[in-house]
């Protein structure tokens, strides 16, 4: 029982950095290298979304070390984001941070004036 608690460590281990960050950094590069903008805006959203969390996570550290499952949780999450199947970047752009920019009045057309400090 032992060796495959380490078995199942080690693959857990991997499998963090490899759904986080490899499997988006190739997906990435694949999309801007497509004629298709959906994927740039999955991805796009991805990115804007788990620099969030990353900060999120920063922030939160005092609390979330007392959370054993914490990291289970993270890769579930961000495996939801990242897999073809749900596009939840995508998902999760459109029905919360799209909304909280449209709220807040973030423009699309933003221009800085001659002097610097915006229209």
């Amino acid at each position: 029982m032992s060796r495959l608690w380490t078995f199942l460590t080690h693959v857990h281990s991997f499998a963090g950095p490899a759904m986080m960050l490899l499997y988006p950094l190739y997906a990435s590069v694949m999309a801007i290298e497509s004629p298709s903008r959906e994927d740039d805006e999955q991805w796009l959203a991805y990115w804007i979304l788990y620099s969030f969390l990353t900060l999120m996570e920063i922030v939160l550290q005092p609390v979330l070390q007392w959370i054993p499952i914490w990291y289970t949780v993270k890769l579930l999450l961000v495996s939801w984001l990242v897999l073809p199947p749900f596009k939840g970047a995508a998902f999760i752009y459109e029905r919360v941070v799209r909304e909280k920019m449209k709220k807040y009045a973030v423009r699309r057309d933003h221009k800085p004036s001659a002097d610097g400090k915006g229209e």
